[in-house]
């Protein structure tokens, strides 16, 4: 009989040390999701999408094995309690490479815009002096279009910005910036060829015209010789 006692109070130690084992790790879950739930506040999917999205699949797979686990008689939480320590240091840190990423790309913004800009002005100077004729004037009409476009872009970018939305700010006005490029680009090539056709049709106007040739001297006529003057007389 006393042996009987041993035996179950044997059985029900083993049985309460595997459960202590394999208690669900509640606290580190609910610390891990907290630490996603800021990388996810901080845009960490707009900002370092890979990233979080390997964070957001680490922890899928630890809720998986949790939930396996908690079918079991014999739970073993020790690998997903360790898989989420990892986890927890990785979502922590994507939160902070997200900010980080976030006053990047805030700075690159503020120097394309100023670079479209300037950009944009330039190109308002060069319309006046491209080429016009009739293959010119409708050229120049497409490219006054584009130039509109352009700053319809570039103002829609700040206020993408104004809103908060930095990186598709920083999208539009990057592809602003390269259409104002562009448009510089041609205009500069189109004023320079004109230039190259006035500089060859001008130079050889530019020669001065041949100088007659000179009449040759004609030399005055040679004086007669003066005749020797008649000898005085003598006197007797």
């Amino acid at each position: 009989m006393k042996n009987k006692v041993l035996m179950g109070l044997a059985a029900i130690a083993m049985v309460a040390v595997l459960s202590s084992c394999g208690k669900k790790p509640q606290v580190e879950i609910d610390a891990t999701n907290a630490a996603i739930a800021s990388a996810q506040t901080a845009e960490a999917a707009v900002y370092v999408p890979a990233e979080f999205a390997a964070v957001q699949d680490s922890m899928k797979a630890i809720m998986a094995d949790v939930t396996t686990q908690e079918s079991k008689l014999f739970k073993k939480f020790g690998p997903a309690k360790a898989k989420l320590a990892t986890t927890l240091t990785l979502a922590n840190k994507v939160a902070s490479d997200a900010i980080a990423k976030k006053e990047e790309v805030k700075k690159e913004f503020e120097t394309t815009m100023s670079a479209v800009k300037a950009v944009i002005v330039e190109n308002k100077t060069l319309i006046t002096k491209a080429p016009r004729g009739k293959e010119g004037a409708a050229v120049l009409e497409q490219i006054k279009t584009e130039m509109a476009t352009t700053e319809t872009s570039v103002a829609e970018a700040q206020g993408l910005y104004d809103k908060g939305s930095f990186m598709e700010a920083l999208n539009k006005v990057k592809a602003a910036n390269a259409s104002a490029t562009g448009i510089n680009t041609e205009l500069k090539d189109a004023i320079a060829k004109v230039k190259g056709k006035g500089k060859a049709v001008a130079a050889p106007a530019a020669k001065p015209a041949a100088k007659p040739a000179a009449k040759a001297a004609v030399k005055p006529a040679a004086k007669p010789a003066a005749k020797p003057a008649a000898a005085a007389p003598k006197k007797k």
